[in-house]
C-alpha cells in the first residue's frame, strides 16, 4: 500500500501559495484553539507517526510553534524506561492524554509499543496481537470522553531519509541529532513498511490514519493545518456565555469603571 502513495507533492501544487495558504490556515488555528480552551467540552489528540528523520519535530515547530502555549502540550516519547515497562505499556501514554480544552501532540506515541516490538521481534506474536486490541479500545475510550484523536504517518521515502542523515553530519547546529541507532534501524525500512501497513489495517476502523506525503516540508506541513483546522471547525464550538452577554452587566461595569476613574 505505501508503496503505491507519493512521497513528494504534486507537481501541479505551487509551493509559494501553498505557503501563503499553510499561514493563513494556522492564524484560523490559532482562534480555533482559544474557542476549544474557553468552551472546555472537547480536547485533541494528534498523533505523529514516522520513521527516523520523517519530520516529526519539523512538523510541531512549524505548524504548532505559534499557537497558544497555554493550551497546548507536546510529549515525545522515547525507550520506555526501567520503571515504564514495569507497568502497563499503555500507562506512560495515558496519563499525556488531553484534558477537555487542550490540544495534546504526540511525537511518536503507543503505536511504537506495537512497531518495534513487531519488527525486532522482542514479544511473542500473541502479546503483540493483543496490544493491537487494546490500543482500538484505549482510543475508542478516549472519543468516548469528548477526545478527538488525529493520526498522521509521515510517509518519507528511504532516499529523503538518507538525505537528511547526510544533513545531520555536516550541519553543526544538527550534531545533536546525530544518532548511530537511527542508521541501523533504517536497515530494516522493509520490515517497518510491513508493521506499518499492518497497523493502517487493524487500528483505522474508528480513527484513521493520514498518510502525509513528508519529502517536501512546505506541502506536509499545509495537509496536515488542513486537516487540523477542518477537525477543530467541524466541532461546532462557541464562545461560553460569560457576564457580558447581557446588556444590562455590560451597563452597569462601564458605569462601575466610570466611577473607578474619578
Amino acid at each position: 500500500m505505501l508503496e503505491s502513495i507519493s512521497t513528494k507533492a504534486p507537481k501541479s501544487v505551487d509551493e509559494e501559495s501553498t505557503k501563503k495558504e499553510t499561514a493563513a490556515l494556522i492564524e484560523k488555528m490559532k482562534k480555533l484553539q482559544d474557542v476549544l480552551y474557553a468552551e472546555n467540552k472537547n480536547s485533541l489528540l494528534i498523533v505523529l507517526q514516522g520513521m527516523d528523520a520523517s519530520g516529526k519535530d519539523s512538523t510541531v515547530r512549524h505548524v504548532f510553534g505559534d499557537l497558544n502555549p497555554m493550551s497546548i502540550y507536546v510529549k515525545s516519547f522515547k525507550k520506555p524506561t526501567i520503571e515504564e515497562y514495569s507497568y502497563d505499556f499503555l500507562r506512560r501514554v495515558h496519563k499525556h492524554t488531553p484534558p477537555k480544552g487542550m490540544i495534546h501532540i504526540f511525537n511518536r506515541s503507543h503505536y511504537e509499543d506495537v512497531l518495534v516490538p513487531e519488527v525486532h521481534k522482542t514479544f511473542k506474536s500473541d502479546i503483540i496481537a493483543r496490544r493491537y486490541d487494546y490500543i482500538n479500545s484505549f482510543e475508542a475510550m478516549l472519543i468516548d470522553n469528548n477526545t478527538h484523536v488525529m493520526k498522521f504517518y509521515l510517509h518519507m521515502s528511504r532516499d529523503e531519509q538518507v538525505r537528511r542523515f547526510q544533513s545531520r553530519l555536516v550541519r553543526p547546529e544538527k550534531y545533536w541529532k546525530y544518532n548511530p541507532a537511527d542508521i541501523e534501524e533504517s536497515r530494516s525500512w522493509d520490515k517497518y513498511m510491513a508493521v506499518y501497513e499492518k497497523i493502517f489495517k487493524k487500528c483505522s476502523s474508528k480513527i484513521p490514519w493520514t498518510i502525509v506525503p513528508a519529502d517536501d516540508k512546505w506541502y506536509r506541513n499545509n495537509i496536515i493545518a488542513t486537516a487540523v483546522v477542518k477537525k477543530l471547525e467541524s466541532l461546532k464550538m462557541k464562545y461560553p456565555k460569560g457576564f457580558f452577554d447581557d446588556e444590562e452587566n455590560r451597563i452597569k461595569a462601564k458605569e462601575a469603571l466610570k466611577d473607578y476613574k474619578k
